[in-house]
């Protein structure tokens, strides 16, 4: 079994490992960019103030992820 994950920039500039298929992100010229939880957290009261859901942060966004060929 084997398990892969990311080690990339924030859109912030911090540097974090995640899981690429379940970490948050937003699109900036059109490529998806991950975006860390400390981000998010600072973001969340924003967008509730704004009218819009929280971003969900799903439990295994910044683990590691079970590679299928592995």
């Amino acid at each position: 079994m084997a398990y892969v994950f990311v080690m990339g920039p924030c859109i912030c500039g911090a540097m974090m490992t995640y899981n690429p298929d379940l970490v948050p992100s937003v699109r900036i010229d059109g490529v998806r960019q991950a975006v860390c939880r400390a981000c998010i957290e600072r973001a969340n009261p924003k967008r509730i103030e704004n009218g819009l859901e929280p971003v969900t942060i799903h439990p295994d966004a910044y683990e590691a992820a079970h590679w299928p060929n592995g």
